[in-house]
């Protein structure tokens, strides 16, 4: 079996997908090996198998990057240490992600609930207003009637002092 250690630097290459990336292409290649890590201002991948597929992930991995990724610089080297199965890494990175996941949705819905409680406050102020809008329109309407009133009375005094 052979091993080796790839460490992707650059400008991006953390938060665009790189782990699930290369494990996408060491599964189709059937390693047997693999974990992937972030590290400070770098990505590193541990990977074993048979010498080919070792090879082709590797090669894969110095052309292919994820498409948000700024990458700079990947080097491979021999590894001599332990290396997860693919399946082990596969399971503890699916439970890192549903953690993440879990986190985010409840940070979002506690966006949430503040949006509901602002648009709950929202809805009062304009139900105020609108009542205000309903006393401001009878008050119009009565104003209205007494000008009317009035206008009616001026009215009926022209004709009649014309006549």
């Amino acid at each position: 079996m052979l091993k080796r250690r790839i460490v992707i630097k650059g400008e991006k290459v953390q938060d665009v997908g790189y782990r699930l990336f290369l494990l996408e292409a060491a599964e189709s290649l059937g390693l047997k090996g693999f974990q992937a890590r972030n590290v400070d201002d770098y990505v590193e991948f541990l990977v074993e198998g048979e010498e080919e597929p070792v090879t082709r992930f590797v090669d894969f991995a110095k052309k292919n990057y994820p498409e948000p990724a700024m990458v700079n610089e990947v080097f491979e080297e021999p590894y001599e240490g332990s290396v997860m199965s693919l399946e082990g890494f596969y399971r503890s990175f699916s439970l890192s992600q549903l953690v993440k996941i879990v986190s985010i949705g409840g940070s979002i819905l506690g966006k949430q609930d503040e949006t509901l409680e602002k648009k709950g406050s929202m809805l009062e102020k304009q139900d105020t207003a609108l009542e205000k809008q309903d006393v401001l329109i009878d008050e119009v309407r009565s104003l209205r009637n007494d000008l009317k009133a009035y206008m009616d009375e001026r009215f009926s005094k022209d004709r009649a002092g014309n006549n």
